[in-house]
């Protein structure tokens, strides 16, 4: 017998259903509910748990991350500052370009960032729990698709810069937000094993 949370009760699909705008907006308020929840519990705001995120596979300029986060300069700054008070982050000179600063991540903001991860992850592999596997790896797919639809069409390269982008060791990960990408692995886990996913993060 399939486990409780695979159950979809046969009237779900006669039920009345949300417009596409409405699914969207409703469904972003609940993840970031989620997310906002986590990254209290562990001492970070929502800006500060994307800018570790994105940390995680790469070491971007500021005017990188600034694009990346979608922030102005200052506010990047901001966020870049507060984080390496904490000891979350570090500044490095570029290599390649001498007037260029690449920030990247220290081991005490690896770790706090993959704990309120793991601790997101199980709240969104509940959620999907309420979808059947195919449901859940076709919604996946559709919302991997959106996003990097979406950051193309704002000249952004997902991939670009990753450590393990294509070419590199490793499989590519796109560099997307800490919600997704948390969500996307814990689903694509959930649908092959039933484990929890660990360590993929914005």
């Amino acid at each position: 017998m399939s486990p409780r949370s695979e159950a979809v009760p046969a009237e779900a699909d006669a039920r009345p259903q949300l417009d596409s705008v409405d699914d969207l907006a409703q469904l972003s308020f609940v993840i970031m509910g989620m997310l906002e929840r986590r990254a209290a519990e562990h001492d970070l705001s929502v800006p500060a748990t994307r800018l570790l995120g994105v940390l995680r596979d790469r070491e971007p300029t500021m005017q990188e991350l600034a694009r990346l986060l979608e922030l102005d300069k200052s506010s990047v700054t901001g966020l870049v500052d507060r984080a390496e008070r904490r000891g979350l982050v570090a500044r490095a000179p570029s290599t390649a370009d001498k007037r260029a600063v690449l920030v990247r991540l220290t081991d005490e903001g690896l770790s706090l960032v993959s704990a309120a991860a793991e601790c997101f992850a199980a709240d969104i592999t509940a959620m999907l729990g309420h979808l059947a596997p195919r449901d859940r790896a076709t919604l996946s797919r559709l919302i991997s698709r959106l996003l990097v639809a979406h950051a193309a069409g704002h000249g952004i390269d997902l991939f670009a810069g990753t450590r393990d982008a294509p070419g590199t060791r490793g499989p590519s990960q796109p560099n997307l937000s800490p919600s997704f990408r948390r969500a996307t692995a814990a689903a694509d886990d959930a649908r092959t094993n039933g484990s929890k996913a660990i360590g993929i993060m914005l």
